[in-house]
């Protein structure tokens, strides 16, 4: 398995043949708006997709998503929508998003309503799991979306968990299904009011603690209301001890995870980690 961190919460995950894009932002840099009423008012993107994104996205056989309306264009933009309709990749969503993705010409395939139970995915098997993208009132605002974990032959279990906090629910299903691979949003995103919308520092690190293999953490120096910034996240999994399970991918990085258990005991993680 590859994870090749494009930009924020975009990657590309190389299964076998397969290459799957997660949650396109592909607009160039500041042709957003900004998320922050107060302050400074920054565009978003902040910064411009790596050199590498051309080349990696010709690649794509599917795309995922997490959650779109409510104005996450953070998660699938206007240009990502362009580009997945023009190529007509096949774009797996919640049936709560299917209908809004199939308005806009998209090739949508949903999966069945049914949290945490798995359907067939590419040879494998996939499920979903709720999302908390933040708590009390700014909580009923938001788009709550889902995670997803993925099970394939000869590859690492790898769970996206899409963006949310760590809650009791994310805790247990971590605890459960014990993913060898978990992609974690960690930029500790807040609006002008009410409290975090995803993970920061404290609770990547305490995720990292709870989960068994490695955690790759994203949404990070891509837009204006993420102040957690990459050196600041790996300082503190120095700090804890968990520096050697938690990767920290620069735009354009690609990860190389392990294929098996054995694999994963055989070598050092930050040696064949990248």
């Amino acid at each position: 398995m590859k994870i090749h961190q494009l930009r924020n919460a975009t990657i590309i995950v190389e299964i076998g043949f397969n290459r799957i894009l997660i949650d396109p932002m592909l607009s160039p840099k500041n042709a957003l708006p900004p998320l922050r009423v107060f302050g400074a008012r920054q565009r978003n993107p902040l910064v411009e997709l790596p050199g590498s994104a051309a080349t990696a996205l010709e690649s794509v056989t599917h795309c995922l998503i997490t959650h779109c309306q409510k104005g996450h264009f953070d998660h699938l933009d206007r240009v990502a929508k362009k580009w997945l309709r023009d190529r007509q990749i096949p774009v797996i969503s919640t049936p709560h998003d299917a209908c809004h993705l199939s308005q806009r010409g998209l090739n949508v395939q949903p999966l069945p309503e049914r949290h945490e139970q798995p359907s067939p995915f590419l040879g494998g098997q996939i499920r979903t799991v709720r999302c908390t993208h933040g708590r009390g009132l700014i909580g009923r605002l938001m788009e709550h979306g889902v995670g997803y974990l993925i099970e394939a032959p000869g590859e690492p279990s790898l769970y996206l968990s899409g963006d949310t906090v760590l809650t009791p629910l994310v805790r247990e299903f971590v605890a459960h299904h014990r993913p060898q691979v978990c992609v974690v949003p960690a930029g500790g995103a807040r609006f002008d009011m009410g409290g975090d919308i995803i993970m920061g520092i404290d609770e990547v690190i305490e995720f990292t603690r709870l989960a068994p293999g490695t955690v790759v953490a994203n949404h990070l120096e891509a837009l204006s209301h993420c102040p957690v910034t990459r050196s600041a996240l790996a300082l503190a999994a120095r700090e804890a001890g968990v520096e050697s399970r938690l990767h920290v991918p620069i735009d354009g990085e690609e990860l190389r995870l392990p294929v098996s258990d054995n694999e994963q005991k055989q070598c050092s993680l930050p040696e064949c980690a990248i």
